[in-house]
């Protein structure tokens, strides 16, 4: 059992596929900030209680910047596949105006507007992934299926990239995201091979721009333009935190939703659910993946603890979203939940800048297969799920269904 004085392996193992692992409970309530060791070897300090999640989250003394420091902020950095100590990284500002520039600019392409007219492509789109999905037979891998080429689909579309390389974009993003699976030159090789392909990219956009954000970034902001290097990193980014994350979340809901089927019986006989079920969802997602790791640069008490200057942090929003003081009956999946203020797309200024599209694809996903598959079902027992190990964002192998 945690306390003060023991070291957690890090991330948590849990033989579950869609079940918390047992210490989550019992750090919060025991071990509050808790000591951990990463892969590395090297030690960070892991934060799992609502309120002390949500502090660090939107406190601008805690940091993104983990390569500035020493010791575990840099392995942290590193530890986390590389996503948080890359190019993407040095090239976007992480703080103050320049940050606050960057989230206003590619923040319009996230609008509720934006969102609204982009709903009926990505409708279509999951029609269309369901019709040949159909056509393939039963049993069927819905994350092949539909949750992984939707969202490849739906960001491509908004940078203007062929989804024809979802094989390419995949990998790149897997040597990013994955804590354990690649060497570092591996992942070295991997990443300029992305950077060479997007610089491309952006290349031509400059020279005949089109309907889709990198070209807007470049042409409506012309007196005070993006450098090249920060477009390189925005479409990276976006790339692959629009497309890795959304695809493990629609497989990781459905089978959610499938694993007590009382619950995708009450979104049949009610679809208009689908909002607050799509965040409780978010909420209840017991395999959300590492967190997120943020770095002080001063002392700071985070409960009762003094948490000292150079220690990197990890925020464990799954397990904070789990907290009995933030939600009643937290270890119940609730579809009418409401109020519903999970912290799965983070808090504060860093918070995920594209949670609208995300909850578009979500939800949308969710209304098309329950109109077009109401008998949908899990092909195999919710406990022989298989989840992908090693990953900074947490999701299943495969989804298999039947209808």
């Amino acid at each position: 059992m945690a306390d003060s004085e023991s070291v957690l392996d890090y991330p948590l193992p849990n033989p579950a596929p869609l079940e918390p692992p047992e210490e989550w409970a019992r750090l919060r309530q025991e071990c509050p900030v808790a000591r951990i060791k990463l892969p590395s070897g090297d030690e960070a300090t892991l934060v799992t209680r609502y309120d002390d999640v949500k502090k660090v989250l939107a406190d601008p003394r805690f940091t993104r910047q983990l390569d500035t420091g020493a010791g575990a902020a840099r392995i942290a950095a590193n530890e986390s596949g590389g996503v948080f100590n890359s190019s993407m990284a040095s090239a976007i500002p992480q703080s103050g105006p320049g940050h606050r520039r960057w989230r206003t600019r590619v923040g319009r392409w996230f609008t509720a507007k934006r969102m609204a007219a982009l709903r009926p492509r990505i409708e279509a789109m999951a029609n269309q992934l369901i019709d040949e999905m159909i056509d393939q037979g039963q049993p069927a891998d819905l994350r092949a299926s539909l949750g992984f080429p939707l969202p490849v689909w739906v960001i491509c579309d908004l940078l203007g990239v062929s989804d024809s390389d979802r094989d390419r974009f995949s990998y790149w993003s897997d040597t990013l995201l994955n804590l354990t699976k690649y060497d570092q030159a591996e992942i070295d090789a991997a990443q300029a091979e992305f950077v060479e392909y997007m610089a491309a990219h952006v290349t031509a956009r400059r020279a005949d721009p089109g309907d889709d954000l990198l070209s807007s970034l470049i042409t409506e902001d012309a007196d005070d333009p993006m450098s090249d290097a920060e477009l390189v990193a925005t479409g990276r980014g976006l790339l692959v935190a629009g497309h890795e994350t959304t695809a493990n979340m629609i497989s990781k809901m459905v089978g959610m939703l499938l694993a007590d089927r009382r619950r995708w019986e009450q979104l049949v006989a009610d679809p208009s659910l689908v909002r607050t079920a799509v965040e409780e969802s978010l909420r209840f997602d017991a395999n959300p993946g590492i967190g997120l790791p943020r770095f002080i640069s001063e002392d700071v008490e985070i409960a009762g603890t003094v948490v000292p200057t150079g220690t990197t942090v990890m925020c464990n929003m799954g397990v904070a979203n789990r907290d009995e003081t933030a939600f009643t009956d937290a270890d119940r999946m609730d579809l009418t939940r409401s109020p519903n203020p999970h912290l799965t797309f983070g808090a504060g200024a860093h918070s995920c800048l594209g949670q609208a599209l995300a909850r578009t694809e979500l939800q949308t996903t969710l209304e098309v297969l329950l109109r077009r598959l109401p008998t949908l079902d899990l092909a195999v027992e919710a406990d022989a799920l298989e989840r992908v190990e090693g990953l900074a964002v947490g999701g299943l192998a495969r989804l298999p269904v039947r209808w």
